[in-house]
């Protein structure tokens, strides 16, 4: 049986603190690793490095349906955009509204929304669950596991 260190262990939805997240959701939409701020998270515009090059942290983590809350966050924060910027043109340009063009487009951009978003709802989806499953040391490289 692993011995667990007390201080390593938070319980889940530990309170952090408003400071904490508002610059844990900064770094991740500057495209910075949520726990320390360092770049190089990000491999390629649609794919994420394993762990994070200065602290270690894996950019997926490990736990309930982790995957799934990163898909939905790009999913929703795609539509949510579209629809806020389809609102502004029809509210812009109304009553002459180019519905032609807007046919073409708007499927377009919903269809190309969630690959621009995806290095931010998936950093921010990072920082979310950061700020309710706080980090533990035995998630870091090297950190020694009792036996």
């Amino acid at each position: 049986m692993v011995d667990l260190d007390p201080l390593d262990v938070e319980p889940p939805f530990a309170p952090a603190s408003a400071t904490r997240i508002a610059q844990m959701l900064g770094r991740a939409l500057t495209l910075r690793c949520p726990n320390c701020g360092s770049r190089g998270v990000v491999a390629g515009w649609l794919k994420m490095a394993e762990r994070c090059p200065v602290c270690g942290l894996r950019i997926e983590r490990e736990g309930n349906d982790y995957l799934t809350g990163s898909v939905m966050l790009n999913i929703v924060l795609a539509e949510l955009i579209f629809v806020i910027v389809l609102v502004a043109y029809l509210l812009a340009v109304w009553p002459r509204v180019n519905w032609d063009v807007l046919q073409i487009v708007a499927p377009l951009a919903m269809a190309a929304a969630p690959f621009v978003l995806f290095p931010f709802s998936k950093l921010v989806w990072l920082a979310a669950d950061l700020s309710l499953r706080p980090l533990r040391r035995g998630e870091l490289p090297g950190s020694a596991t009792r036996s």
